[in-house]
């Protein structure tokens, strides 16, 4: 029997797993310590011994209940089981007042939290999952509990209404996918989640509790379930709310209210893409949550079976058409912030899955949803807008890059800098990647204007091709080292040569140029030819990368080398800051250098190299915590090992017998000595695990470091360009420009979007020919407004996306960037991007 399943059975006994212990807060305490080490390994094989324990030891259920409820690392479960339990209530197999008893023990625990002298007001999130979870399960059992315990279900209706009248209004600016530049975008905002999910269950009980989107096939055997035994659940425990610190700084509280967020996320945020008169067609408001419910769900427990989900997807029991909020689900949850549940590539292929089993609906519906999100996307988050060229590039490779580009053609006669024109440009710059030139050059003959927007044909510029007369040194140098690199000369020749006969000569700037134009050009073939020059060469890469100011020369002959593609340039800087010939904040200083700032606002190529700098960094230091807490639980375990063994070899040797009237040694030697190998094995094996930890907790410091300055100069860099290129704001005027028109946008099309139906249905006549804000040939943004709003745009993302390792350094970044005198409006992206309060 396994150390896990010995204390889940003398759980509540006095027994020598527990050191004959009675206090049972000690035994839950250890047991869960065990359970949530093995959890990783052994998940399934312990869940299902705790309902076999529940099943044949009864008495103990609180305490495994409790076990059960302090694992609250996985909300999916809690909620699915809440549903489940009054699943049962309705077959007659709880009673009632049980289902109750749990509710009030939640919404108990809710309110508590959110008071500000009982509780602590930072942990809303986890008060607010708690009503969640009541709150979904009452479509499922709603009725019944009405039918069967009036006055307990018009009790807890009433004690949530209380916990609603307590709790503070949760808006999402920060993790919002539209930025609010207008009144009508504020529309959408006007409740938060819990609060439309409220008013859907009010509405529900004021329709007598009845669910169209639910079945209820328990009504068919009501006789025979009535007979049945219905039984008690035993009361629950809720896991203590964290106490709240006594002397509470910005910084403390704003740590707090992340790691609640979180623990507790939101499973959804909608975008509202399509006007509800069509997404909710013939549905019943709660219907529309209902079916949310139904798809995330089946999106859950489906991942990694797209075609699976797909199916599933399509065939819910409801009995009206839902295709619309497929759609929404999905790209809400493709855009949702600060990361989707899983890999966009998922999204992807249940989207085309969907699209090839309902084929005469549900593509009409993405190309309507794309359209809609399309007219919106300048107030798209730059995150949110970055994830959704992503997704169409690669959705429209499945589907031979066919889409009608006529439709956008008018973006052309736009400035270079408005969101759209650089979208459909975004666009076709990743299908090239995905494809070729030539053909994505076929794919949009229905609008040639737009090969405008086509990036070029991809190809390297090599500056000694031999067509530079003016070079003629530089060009024997290059042929030199090409024929070095043939000869197969060593890299440690190769510095030697450069040191002796490049430098002197040339200087440290011309080596820079041959050295790194030749050896790319030697790995320009393939991505593979590449990888294999940085491996074979490196060394030399890094001798003459030797401080920053190098590392920038070496980026900017790797840009003008890979001037006509993006990809390449991404790709060959990422790979060698992978191989450390490049860092971190040589990477930064490029990006934010004057050639790059040009090209903030019209082009994702600095932001790419700049964004895979920043995952490559995090995930150094991410990459480094997993490994030490490995290790840590490998000491652990050799310790007890190394132990054990010792201790079977003092045994062995303390165990005597008489011969002859003289004690002798009863052991065989051959058995001491092998007890003996062990016990100096399994020391020596400790030591080398404890050598180990010791280097990585090293390594993890030094990148804690490392770190901390990267981060520093990243929003310093932020800082700096925004002071030079945009006046300080005052206190009074810190909205971005506001953009009155965006709501007028549209595209004649055969699928229209939730814009054009809402003025449609208020009889106003849906604009055609018309380019951004229904002012035709332009856009009223100007360049330096919309440059702000991609600069302050990319801050947010970047911040938002990486705020657990940005948290740990928030005190110094607080006393060295985001000062008193700091631009405002950076400050305020920042605090977006980390659930800060500002102001």
């Amino acid at each position: 029997m396994s150390s896990w399943s010995g204390l889940l059975i003398r759980i509540g006994d006095k027994s020598p797993e527990y050191h004959g212990s009675p206090d049972f807060e000690e035994h839950i305490e250890t047991c869960y310590t065990v359970l949530s080490q093995e959890l990783e390994h052994s998940e399934d094989d312990i869940l299902s011994f705790l309902l076999q324990c529940a099943e044949q030891l009864p008495h103990k259920i609180p305490l495994y209940g409790t076990l059960e409820a302090l694992d609250v690392g996985d909300c999916n479960k809690i909620r699915i089981l809440m549903r489940f339990l009054i699943v049962l209530m309705c077959n007659s197999v709880l009673q009632p007042g049980a289902v109750v008893e749990i509710l009030e023990t939640l919404l108990s625990s809710a309110a508590t939290t959110v008071d500000e002298e009982r509780g602590n007001p930072y942990w809303q999130a986890r008060a607010d999952f708690y009503i969640t979870c009541i709150l979904s399960c009452l479509p499922w059992g709603g009725a019944e509990l009405a039918e069967q315990a009036p006055e307990e279900i018009e009790r807890v209706m009433a004690g949530i209404q209380s916990y609603f009248n307590i709790r503070r209004h949760s808006y999402d600016a920060g993790f919002s996918a539209f930025s609010l530049n207008d009144g009508n975008a504020a529309d959408f905002y006007e409740k938060d989640f819990l609060e439309d999910l409220w008013d859907r269950i009010q509405s529900l009980s004021n329709n007598g509790w009845k669910v169209d989107s639910v079945p209820r096939p328990h009504l068919s055997f009501e006789a025979r379930l009535v007979a049945g035994k219905s039984h008690d659940f035993g009361p629950i425990n809720c896991p203590e709310q964290p106490v709240l610190p006594p002397s509470l700084s910005g910084v403390t509280s704003g740590k707090q209210k992340y790691e609640a967020e979180m623990n507790y996320p939101r499973r959804l945020r909608r975008l509202n893409i399509f006007p509800a008169s069509k997404a909710e067609e013939n549905m019943q408001p709660i219907d529309r949550y209902v079916v949310e419910e139904y798809l995330l769900d089946v999106l859950l427990f489906f991942n990694g079976c797209r075609k699976e989900c797909a199916a599933y997807m399509v065939g819910l029991p409801v009995p009206f058409r839902y295709e619309y909020v497929i759609a929404e689900t999905l790209f809400s949850q493709i855009l949702l912030l600060p990361h989707p549940p899983f890999r966009p590539m998922y999204y992807t292929l249940v989207i085309i899955d969907l699209c090839k089993a309902l084929p005469g609906a549900f593509p009409a519906v993405v190309a309507g949803a794309v359209r809609s999100l399309f007219e919106k996307i300048g107030d798209l988050d730059m995150e949110c807008r970055n994830r959704l060229i992503l997704w169409f590039s690669h959705h429209l490779s499945n589907f031979q890059f066919i889409w009608p580009w006529e439709e956008w053609s008018h973006v052309l006669e736009l400035p270079k800098w408005a969101p759209q024109r650089v979208f459909v440009q975004e666009v076709l710059e990743r299908e090239v990647r995905l494809s070729y030139w030539d053909k994505i050059k076929q794919s949009i003959e229905n609008a040639p204007g737009l090969e405008e927007l086509l990036p070029p044909v991809g190809g390297p510029l090599f500056k000694y091709a031999g067509d530079d007369k003016e070079s003629t040194a530089e060009l024997a140098l290059s042929a030199e080292l090409k024929n070095m690199v043939k000869g197969r000369k060593t890299a440690r020749e190769i510095i030697s040569w450069i040191e002796e006969h490049v430098i002197p000569t040339c200087g440290p700037k011309v080596a820079i140029e041959v050295v790194v134009q030749t050896l790319l050009d030697i790995g320009a073939k393939s991505f593979t030819h590449l990888i294999t020059v940085l491996e074979r060469y490196g060394q030399v890469i890094a001798r003459l990368g030797a401080d920053q100011d190098q590392q920038i020369l070496l980026i900017e002959e790797i840009s003008a080398f890979w001037k006509n593609s993006a990809q390449m340039t991404s790709i060959t800087i990422d790979r060698m800051m992978g191989y450390r010939l490049l860092s971190n904040l040589a990477i930064v200083t490029w990006v934010f250098s004057p050639a790059n700032i040009q090209q903030f606002h019209t082009s994702d190529r600095p932001w790419e190299i700049l964004r895979n700098a920043i995952s490559k960094t995090c995930n150094r230091i991410s990459d480094l915590r997993k490994e030490i807490a490995v290790l840590e639980k490998s000491v652990l375990s050799t310790k007890d090992a190394a132990s054990k063994a010792v201790g079977e070899l003092e045994i062995a040797e303390s165990r005597l017998e008489v011969v002859n009237g003289e004690p002798v040694q009863a052991e065989t030697p051959g058995r001491l000595k092998r007890l003996k190998l062990y016990a100096d094995k399994a020391k020596e094996e400790e030591v080398s695990v404890q050598e180990s930890l010791e280097a990585k907790q090293a390594l993890f410091a030094r990148a804690y470091l490392e770190n901390e300055a990267f981060f520093i100069e990243l929003y310093r860099s932020f800082h700096d360009v925004l002071v030079k290129r945009m006046p300080k704001f005052s206190s009074d005027d810190q909205d971005l420009p506001k953009n009155e028109n965006d709501d007028a946008m549209a595209v004649d099309s055969e699928e229209p979007s939730a814009v054009e139906a809402n003025n449609h249905q208020k009889g106003q006549p849906r604009p055609r020919n018309l380019n951004l804000n229904g002012i035709s040939n332009g856009y009223d943004v100007g360049e330096a407004d919309q440059w702000q709003r991609c600069v302050l745009g990319y801050a947010k993302s970047f911040t938002m996306q990486y705020a657990d390792e940005i948290w740990p350094h928030i005190e110094k970044l607080d006393n060295n960037v985001l000062v008193e005198d700091a631009h405002p409006l950076l400050v305020e992206a920042v605090y977006a991007g980390l659930r800060r309060q500002y102001r």
